[in-house]
């Protein structure tokens, strides 16, 4: 891709996104008319049935699909949004008759279903809220198993609260009001409303969070904070989805709302594919019609002569096979990682002129020190970092060495407060950071890389850099502005449309490093930068690495074992050994140094001997590759 067409490319992924919402309403639509025109009434009713499954499918991945955990609670919230709805739209002498000992508070209202859902999606949004402030502490198994604890809470509160539910008696009298235009409509505003919170700033970081949470807090996300947003919308949404299903049925219990409901539910989603919108709609009309095509043989069926016996539980089997078949087959989903729809390289956006100008390069950064004061942790009795002290000020590389197990990384933890430190402290300038919390290292003016390369493997290129951005608080036209300068900076243009966990490694290092300068930071914390490079790469990552020192005035405290790569870069080099500091000086200096020798050669060897052994045997124990 050129630089000009680089230019168009925020414009491209706009389009992009628009057309892959009208793809999944096509589908949506070609899947409704045909079952409606071509197979009349009964086609209708699977028809409206199946756009209210889109609703709290598309609801459910909300949540699922941008924070990557399975929630098997939603069903909680569709119960709380019929049984309320129900109660709010239920014809007085029915209520009086069927619920005579109901609170006075919810009794008489007799309301349309237009004003009784915006108190189910408040009552909804509250709830998730209170439920919220737990789960989304939690992440991974610990959360969906959180989740299916409050499913079963609520069906059980359900079945007790017999003033006003029924108990597990049938709840009736609920107007069918749903047909099948309030059905589709419903689906379709949920289809919208789940496509931008996904391409919304909030959506990028819960996506960023669930593919990796400490990469993301070194940007200044909050994952707990993505997850608990995004459990509130995907709750509230899932609220009036619920209440459309009451009022599709009529007549429901709490079991209606219980694990076959969530089973069937969370089977869409993972069949269709979690981690897309368009994955929740394909998935809701492949299940449907796998549902009720195996339905007709579940009561018996004569099948060339043959009776076949009653089968009862048929579709939860189906179910459970198309799982395990699209899991097996397809782990990612029928639709896979990507929305359905053409992405923003395809050639259909060629035509887009719309230019992005690239933002210009920051202001020189004033002057700031970012200074280590005894910094010490151990880890079960082993002291990693001991008593460590140093300066890494603005407008100098500052390079930390040392052989494997030095400690270095455990020091660049603890200044971004990844770990806390047992003792000491670290201060940029005059603020002190001991107390500050990871997220707001970054905001306070301090990026990083890691040592193990941690890339939002979800994202594409752009949006791995253009997140940086956002989270540095850049938005709209000047995120992606930003965003295209580092992509051209780190020669990242061509891939700007691909998927981060397709990327060469080489270009995986030059992502990782575009995406922490993105944050405009005042230091930079890199992680062996060059770790893996050949001598070519190392070569052209030194040069940008310089040319930005020098454009942006950044102080960069460098880590990396190719002392040749360190040694070009850094005016002032400090050397740790089993987590102490064992010199700091210029780099001639420290090369000359005894207790450097012997910490990364052993004794009998000098600073020339360093100085002219070829890169890869400059440090045999480390094993670093030439």
């Amino acid at each position: 891709m050129s630089d000009a067409a680089l230019l168009t490319f925020p414009a491209r992924l706009r389009a992009a996104n628009i057309a892959r919402t009208l793809v999944c309403l096509a589908v949506l639509t070609l899947a409704v008319a045909i079952l409606t025109l071509v197979f009349g009434r009964s086609g209708e009713r699977i028809a409206v049935q199946m756009c209210i499954n889109v609703a709290a499918v598309v609801a459910l991945g909300v949540f699922c699909g941008n924070t990557g955990i399975v929630s098997f609670g939603h069903g909680a919230f569709m119960a709380i949004g019929a049984y309320l709805s129900g109660i709010l739209t239920m014809p007085a002498g029915i209520q009086r008759t069927s619920l005579p000992e109901l609170p006075g508070f919810l009794a008489g209202h007799e309301l349309s279903l237009w004003l009784a859902l915006p108190v189910v999606a408040l009552a909804g949004l509250a709830f998730a809220v209170i439920s919220g402030t737990a789960i989304a502490r939690l992440m991974g198994a610990s959360a969906a198993i959180a989740s299916l604890g409050l499913l079963i809470i609520t069906h059980g509160v359900a079945v007790g609260a017999r003033e006003i539910t029924r108990g597990s008696q049938t709840f009736f009298g609920v107007p069918r009001v749903v047909d099948i235009w309030i059905a589709f409509g419903a689906a379709v505003a949920f289809v919208l409303v789940a496509r931008a919170y996904r391409e919304s700033p909030m959506g990028l970081f819960a996506r960023a969070a669930r593919d990796d949470a400490a990469a993301a807090a070194a940007l200044g996300i909050n994952p707990q904070r993505t997850r608990f947003i995004s459990w509130c919308l995907s709750g509230a949404m899932c609220t009036v989805a619920g209440a459309l299903y009451g009022h599709m049925l009529g007549a429901f219990s709490p079991a209606s709302f219980y694990l076959s409901l969530v089973f069937a539910h969370v089977a869409m989603m993972i069949v269709g594919g979690m981690a897309s919108v368009g994955g929740a709609v394909t998935g809701v009309i492949g299940i449907t019609l796998l549902q009720d095509g195996v339905r007709q043989f579940e009561g018996g069926v004569d099948v060339f002569g043959l009776a076949l016996p009653e089968v009862f539980g048929l579709t939860t089997v189906a179910l459970g096979l198309a799982i395990l078949l699209v899991i097996w087959l397809r782990p990612a989903g029928l639709v896979g990682k990507f929305e359905l729809g053409p992405g923003a390289g395809a050639r259909i956006f060629d035509r887009i002129g719309r230019q992005t100008a690239p933002a210009p390069a920051p202001a020189p950064v004033s002057t700031a020190i970012l200074r280590a004061e005894g910094l010490s942790k151990s880890f079960a009795g082993v002291k990693a970092v001991e008593d460590m002290s140093f300066e890494a000020p603005t407008g100098r590389v500052t390079g930390l060495i040392g052989p494997n197990g030095a400690g270095k990384s455990t020091l660049v933890n603890l200044i971004t407060r990844q770990y806390r430190a047992d003792a000491g402290r670290t201060l940029l300038t005059d603020r002190d950071l001991s107390a500050v919390s990871p997220e707001d290292i970054a905001h306070a003016g301090i990026s990083r890389s890691f040592q193990n390369l941690r890339l939002f493997q979800g994202l594409t290129v752009y949006e791995n850099v253009l997140v940086s951005a956002l989270a540095a608080g850049h938005r709209g036209t000047d995120a992606a502005a930003v965003a295209l300068r580092e992509l051209i900076a780190f020669d990242l243009g061509d891939l700007a449309a691909t998927r981060a966990d397709a990327l060469s490694y080489g270009a995986r290092k030059r992502l990782e490093i575009a995406r922490a300068i993105a944050q405009e930071p005042v230091i930079l914390l890199l992680d062996e930068p060059a770790a893996g490079m050949n001598p070519a790469e190392t070569d052209d990552l030194a040069d940008r690495l310089i040319r930005i020192r020098d454009e942006r005035g950044i102080g960069i405290l460098l880590i990396d074992h190719d002392l040749r790569f360190v040694n070009r870069l850094s005016g002032w080099t400090v050397v740790m050994n089993r987590g102490t500091l064992i010199a700091e000086g210029v780099p001639q200096e420290v090369r000359a140094d005894p207790a450097v020798i012997e910490a990364y050669i052993g004794r009998g060897r000098s600073a020339a001997a360093i100085a002219t052994t070829p890169r890869e045997e400059t440090f045999p124990q480390q094993g670093v590759r030439p």
